[in-house]
């Protein structure tokens, strides 16, 4: 009879909590399973995760070189060949080229970050193009076929 008071968990499926330090008898007493002498038997022991027992460490042992420049801009680039062939298959209408053109088009990843203009490839489209830099072949290239360059300072 399958009363609610007469449930009982299937055995096997609930284990008992394994009591550590309460004497012999349990199998768990004595050094209650830490083993015998040394600092991870003591109270309190703790290692740092990168504690390599007194060997010099990692961190130490490797030579330091060079720094990371806090002012350093990192831009995102696109190349002439690349604005050339979305001119081509259409998928920049207009040829004012905008940071915001080049990100629905799907050229730059975020619209907040500084891009450059590279001089890769061959132009063939008059554009007038707004970025915050230009390599010194892709001026020449945009202004050789009668384009418009616009650097927009951060």
């Amino acid at each position: 009879m399958n009363i609610l008071s007469n449930l009982k968990y299937a055995s096997g499926s609930r284990k008992k909590r394994k009591r550590i330090g309460r004497g012999e008898g349990s199998g768990h007493g004595g050094t209650s399973t830490r083993g015998s002498n040394g600092q991870k038997s003591r109270a309190g022991a703790k290692y740092r995760a990168w504690f390599e027992g007194g060997q010099m460490p990692l961190q130490r042992r490797i030579p330091k070189r060079g720094f990371t420049s806090v002012f350093k801009t990192k831009f995102q680039v696109i190349n002439l060949n690349t604005i050339q062939e979305w001119i081509d298959n259409k998928k920049i209408a207009n040829n004012t080229i905008t940071a915001v053109i080049l990100h629905e088009s799907g050229l730059l990843k975020k619209v907040s970050t500084p891009y450059k203009v590279l001089g890769d490839g061959k132009l063939t489209a008059k554009i007038n193009i707004e970025a915050h830099a230009f390599s010194k072949s892709a001026k020449e290239k945009i202004e050789a076929i009668g384009g418009t360059i616009k650097e927009i300072k951060n």
